[in-house]
């Protein structure tokens, strides 16, 4: 499976519909792929990796939250084609300093 992640958007799920959450504008070039995110607790966030055999991702972040508190990461996404052919990202992450931490997440693709 290859995926173009080019121009694609994507929101955190853990945020119910309608409310203010993070969305990742992504841009993908050969196997590089980079993103801006921001919305709900993220002023602004950055990522960038490379995209792998079968759509996987492998990437960094950076982020800055409303708190003032700067956040650094890694992560490794495993991509799922939705029934309704929207892309959903299942996440695995570890985030570094003061609060480091590591879980799991997803995102799905968000339609404009």
């Amino acid at each position: 499976m290859s995926i173009d992640y080019d121009g694609r958007s994507f929101r955190n799920t853990g945020y119910p519909p309608g409310e203010d959450a993070p969305v990742g504008h992504y841009r993908h070039e050969g196997d590089l792929l980079w993103a801006h995110f921001d919305g709900g607790p993220v002023r602004t966030g950055s990522l960038s990796g490379l995209v792998g055999d079968g759509g996987k991702l492998e990437f960094t972040y950076t982020m800055v939250l409303e708190d003032g508190e700067v956040v650094a990461g890694r992560c490794w996404s495993t991509p799922e084609i939705l029934a309704d052919g929207r892309i959903r990202l299942n996440e695995r992450w570890e985030r570094y300093g003061a609060r480091a931490s590591s879980g799991e997440s997803a995102l799905e693709e968000v339609l404009t």
